[in-house]
C-alpha cells in the first residue's frame, strides 16, 4: 500500500504523488511514515526529507514547515522545497563551506542576531548539499 505525499511551498507544489516510505526531519528527529501511519501534526525542521516512491529513494531538501499525516496522506507546508535531483552538488558543496567560514567567523564574536542568522544559512546549506548527495558530518 502506498501514501500519498504533497510537498507544498508558498509559491508552488514540489512534489505530487505516492510513496512507500517518507521520513522527515521533525523538531524531535527522523520521523519514519508508512502506509496506515496514526494522524498526525509535527512541526519540520530545516533539513533532508527522504521519499522512497519505488525502489530508490529521493531527497528533498525543505526549509522549516510542518507535516500532517493522516488517511494514507501526508501533507507537507515548508517555507521552501528543492528537489535534491535539480541541485548543482558542487555548487550546494561551495555554499556550505562557505556558510560553515562564516558562522565559525560570526560564532566567535558577541552579536547574537548575527549568529542566529549564520546558523539559519549553514542549516539551510547544508540541507542542500546532504539532498544534492552530499556527505557532511555533523
Amino acid at each position: 500500500m502506498s501514501i500519498t505525499v504533497r510537498v507544498i511551498t508558498p509559491d508552488r507544489i514540489v512534489w505530487d504523488n505516492v510513496a512507500e516510505e517518507v521520513i522527515l526531519p521533525s523538531s524531535t528527529g527522523q520521523l519514519g511514515i508508512l502506509s496506515g501511519h496514526a494522524p498526525l501534526l509535527t512541526a519540520l525542521n530545516i533539513g533532508v526529507m527522504r521519499i522512497r516512491p519505488g525502489k530508490d529513494w529521493e531527497n528533498i531538501a525543505v526549509l522549516g514547515g510542518f507535516a500532517e499525516v493522516e488517511n494514507n496522506e501526508i501533507k507537507v507546508l515548508v517555507n521552501g522545497a528543492e528537489l535534491g535531483s535539480k541541485i548543482d552538488k558542487e555548487k550546494a558543496r561551495a555554499e556550505y563551506e562557505r556558510a560553515q567560514i562564516r558562522l565559525d567567523e560570526v560564532s566567535k564574536g558577541d552579536d547574537r542576531r548575527k549568529t542566529i542568522q549564520a546558523q539559519q544559512s549553514w542549516r539551510k546549506a547544508r540541507a542542500r548539499y546532504q539532498a544534492a548527495g552530499g556527505l557532511v558530518s555533523v
